[in-house]
């Protein structure tokens, strides 16, 4: 087969310097229509390695649970920490469990009210082993009196013996009507051996602006957040499971806190009395 019958036909009527010419310049479309390709492959990985990167260097957005989680760590280790006006030490190592509503809104007009999101966690072993998974819970409640205005309060609550936890796994009790409660003592050196603190099965806290005391917090109305633990341990769970078997892992959100709540009081070697 001859040469010229390999040859494009718009080619024949070329002579051979024009078809050199031609020749010369379909190579160079071809090399520049192939460095483009390159070109745009080169970007594309680029753009694939940079979007894949920063999905492994961003963090997924927190859970509303999550949330509360980090605030009431924070919320215990602040009180815990205050060098005077703080909870004493030995009525956080006797209590069985520890409940925090961090941000509490409490205000109205005369009848006023209050609602708080928070979180439980209690020991294991009948109050003597480590702090267990915690648990999600709601604060409400009515109040009537003289009172105008707002404001966020952080709740702490002690719960002091066996059948405190008990009434902790009902839907929902009210403090001081199904649950005796007492505003508890402030301060490193305040003595927890009076007949109030020793008949109370909850000592309640609270802090506004600041200012960390014992508190009165009865009528306030303590319920179940199922929603919530749902969210937390992706699945249905109910709060025996967490608040008296102390079943499962402790979820990695609720690390910060049992971490808290262990550096200000470890496990315990025997029960309390």
């Amino acid at each position: 087969m001859s040469a010229m019958r390999l040859l494009p036909s718009y080619w024949m009527p070329l002579s051979p310097a024009c078809r050199v010419r031609v020749r010369r310049n379909e190579t160079q479309i071809l090399e520049q229509t192939t460095l483009r390709i390159k070109f745009s492959a080169f970007l594309s990985t680029c753009f694939l390695v940079t979007s894949l990167a920063a999905g492994q260097t961003t963090p997924a957005p927190q859970t509303k649970e999550a949330e509360r989680l980090d605030r009431a760590a924070e919320v215990f280790g602040e009180i815990l920490n205050a060098p005077d006006r703080s909870v004493p030490k030995d009525l956080i190592d006797r209590a069985h469990c520890v409940v925090v509503i961090p941000s509490m809104l409490k205000g109205g007009f005369v009848f006023g009210g209050r609602y708080g999101k928070g979180v439980v966690s209690c020991r294991k072993a009948g109050g003597a082993g480590p702090w267990g998974p915690p648990s999600m819970v709601t604060m409400g409640g009515g109040s009537f009196g003289a009172q105008i205005g707002g404001a966020a309060v952080d709740v702490l609550m002690l719960v002091m013996n066996p059948s405190g936890v008990d009434r902790l796994l009902q839907d929902r009790f009210t403090l001081g009507a199904d649950l005796s409660a007492a505003a508890g003592p402030v301060g490193r050196a305040a003595t927890a051996e009076t007949d109030v603190l020793m008949k109370a099965k909850i000592l309640t806290y609270s802090r506004s602006r600041g200012v960390f005391a014992g508190a009165e917090l009865k009528g306030a109305v303590l319920t179940q957040d199922r929603e919530g633990n749902r969210n937390l341990y992706h699945r249905e769970v109910e709060a025996r499971e967490l608040i008296i078997e102390g079943k499962g892992e402790v979820p990695a959100a609720a690390r910060e806190f049992i971490n808290e709540l262990t550096k200000y009081s470890p496990q315990r070697t025997k029960k309390p009395l």
